[in-house]
């Protein structure tokens, strides 16, 4: 049957981010961008509890305005991690104009994940003023039926929650020095103004049981996420290239 001991799986996260930094950055901070989701505060708190708080750096980046960035502040200020607050509303806004004027016909799709895009370039433009190395703040939950944005929030150096579902994450999450009303906060890509759930079609609760017990109720969820996990793999893999019979 089975369980999840969080304290357990805690500890070893910890102790496996140091061992990464020791090996691929002993100097170097941890850079993340900072949602104000459950995720992110949960990686940041890992982060901090492995590295230290002198040793995390912190990136708020709000599209012009962002409803729950007070939340992203209380992260930063909560765990005393240095941050920087970087709009990218004239990034974003810039390309969709140049693109709209060139009459590409930009799409809703396109429009979602541009911000995201943006982000991830400019998490990694602070982390390389910083000689960083930038956290992947994605949960297994998402990852297996692709609710990222290749490329951006998909990217990053080493993710300490990759391998973890949204339930086990709040779990770890409420065995860490963060506010709970962050760890159970609804999640939301705040980017088209649904929960990731109505998105989705599917509670995560429902995903996750299906995920490590493979139990689920109904033929059509099922169906469902099967469907998405079977389209979205690419996403988890290396880019295929082409190898040359040489």
């Amino acid at each position: 049957m089975y369980s999840f001991n969080a304290e357990k799986i805690m500890n070893e996260c910890i102790e496996w981010i140091r061992d990464w930094f020791d090996k691929n950055g002993p100097e170097s901070p941890a850079v993340l961008g900072i949602s104000g989701g459950k995720d992110s505060t949960v990686t940041a708190a890992l982060l901090v509890a492995a590295l230290g708080k002198e040793r995390v750096i912190g990136v708020l980046m709000p599209n012009g305005i962002q409803a729950d960035i007070a939340d992203s502040r209380e992260v930063v200020e909560h765990l005393g991690i240095r941050n920087y607050t970087i709009d990218i509303s004239g990034a974003v806004s810039s390309l969709l104009d140049e693109m709209e004027s060139k009459n590409i016909g930009v799409t809703d799709q396109s429009r979602i994940n541009l911000p995201p895009r943006i982000r991830m370039s400019t998490v990694y433009a602070v982390s390389q003023c910083h000689n960083g190395r930038v956290a992947n703040t994605c949960n297994l939950s998402e990852d297996w039926v692709g609710y990222s944005t290749r490329y951006g929030d998909a990217a990053g150096d080493f993710s300490p929650l990759s391998h973890l579902t949204v339930t086990e994450v709040k779990q770890i999450g409420r065995l860490l020095d963060i506010p709970l009303h962050l760890v159970d906060k609804v999640p939301s890509d705040g980017l088209c103004g649904k929960t990731d759930e109505d998105n989705l079609g599917f509670t995560y609760a429902v995903l996750d049981k299906y995920i490590r017990e493979g139990i689920i109720d109904d033929p059509a969820t099922k169906e469902l996420i099967d469907r998405k996990h079977a389209q979205n793999l690419f996403k988890l893999q290396l880019m295929p290239g082409f190898e040359p019979d040489i």
